[in-house]
């Protein structure tokens, strides 16, 4: 797939064609079809050519204010829109090249600070995730509460100038990853549960926080739980103030929820066609039922793709409407979940069959397979999307 046939007029069509031909010259063939979360995680940190060549990519991105791009530039990104990012990303994928991402820091903690912190927060915080120092993962759930964000218990206590943390985090992604965590606690159990929280920055290593890595069924423990036993941060690192972390975290959740509708056809659609070839070198295509299934997945890749460009219109024409982020949510994450059984099933029994080795070694489509599943559930359940777009878009009576 292609850039989007869509006309973005004259100076959108030069932004393309100088992103186009910044990549051109910086790219480094190593990285070649790399996944840019996978280099992020430093999955790839014992071979010696990746390492150089990302981080001589690394380093081109940060000279052309292109990690983090859509901050604005007084905070060391470049001010992208939201076309312009499309469009950017749309070239990095035909030039099959990653681009350099802070994962939650990027599109969580940075708009976060940038909507709720000081000039001094911002001044310190920013420029630490824009350089890789700082890697946040995110201490929202906890066990018993499910999607009742506002019932955490972990607690915490203003000490002099710090803040001490107390409590227990569950199902946090990239925990081993990171270095630092940002912390939605209680700080005042005395008035209604909205009321009394705070949103902390924390230090995540040295802060007496035990990280303990939950193995899920594909073998892969990418979530962690956190056991919070007196951990301490500096009252500086509260975002928004005591008692004020409900607004923050909206902040937060809006952020996570909102942004990937645009370009999440391409990881989809490079994932398709990933099935197709192996679909293809098992003799499987030609079979009529094979490629019926094959063209269910890929019409539904094109409706992401064109609801991709209905966000695009809204940008272009304030008057349209965009989907609200919750449909797309739930689109991608019910139909990535029935992808993951058709590969399965399209392969055959032989797609049951784990591979041998030490640990619980698996193929690409059982993780596929297995990992999907849980994307129903993050980010919010799919029942919690059907309930906002039957409350927010369709105006449905709640229920009891």
């Amino acid at each position: 797939m292609t850039a989007m046939d869509i006309e973005f007029g004259p100076a959108l069509d030069e932004f393309r064609a100088e992103m186009r031909g910044w990549i051109e010259r910086n790219r480094q063939p190593a990285l070649l079809g790399l996944d840019a979360h996978a280099l992020w995680a430093g999955d790839h940190a014992t071979d010696g050519a990746v390492t150089d060549a990302y981080r001589a990519w690394e380093a081109a991105s940060l000279q052309a204010n292109l990690v983090c791009p859509r901050w604005d530039s007084e905070y060391g990104g470049r001010g992208l829109s939201e076309l312009e990012l499309a469009i950017f990303e749309e070239e990095l994928d035909r030039a099959a090249m990653p681009r350099v991402i802070r994962y939650m820091s990027e599109y969580l903690v940075g708009p976060t600070v940038i909507a709720h912190g000081t000039a001094e927060q911002k001044a310190y915080f920013l420029p630490r995730i824009i350089d890789g120092t700082d890697r946040y993962c995110q201490g929202f759930s906890e066990p018993d509460h499910g999607s009742d964000l506002a019932a955490v218990q972990t607690r915490a206590v203003v000490a002099g100038d710090e803040i001490v943390i107390s409590g227990h985090k569950l199902w946090t992604s990239d925990a081993a990853n990171s270095n630092m965590i940002f912390i939605l606690c209680r700080t005042n159990p005395d008035v209604p549960k909205h009321k009394g929280l705070s949103f902390v920055l924390t230090p995540l290593t040295d802060n007496n926080i035990t990280v303990r890595p939950l193995v899920q069924m594909s073998g892969l423990s990418g979530f962690c739980e956190e056991f919070i036993d007196d951990a301490r941060a500096p009252l500086f690192n509260v975002i928004g103030g005591i008692d004020n972390g409900w607004a923050v975290a909206m902040t937060t959740l809006s952020s996570e929820r909102g942004g990937l509708a645009i370009s999440l056809h391409l990881t989809f659609h490079a994932e398709l066609m990933e099935l197709v070839a192996a679909l293809r070198d098992a003799g499987k295509l030609e079979d009529p039922v094979v490629r019926q299934h094959v063209a269910w997945m890929y019409t539904h890749v094109q409706l992401m793709r064109y609801g991709g460009v209905r966000i695009l219109g809204s940008m272009l024409r304030p008057t349209q409407d965009a989907p609200h982020p919750s449909v797309s949510k739930l689109f991608w994450s019910e139909y990535h979940k029935r992808f993951g059984e058709l590969a399965m099933t399209l392969l055959g029994p032989t797609a049951m069959l784990r591979p041998n080795g030490d640990g619980y070694p698996i193929t690409r489509w059982q993780s596929v397979f297995l990992s999907s599943r849980s994307e129903t559930i993050l980010s919010g359940t799919s029942e919690i999307q059907r309930r906002i777009i039957g409350d927010r878009v369709l105006g449905l009576p709640r229920d009891a």
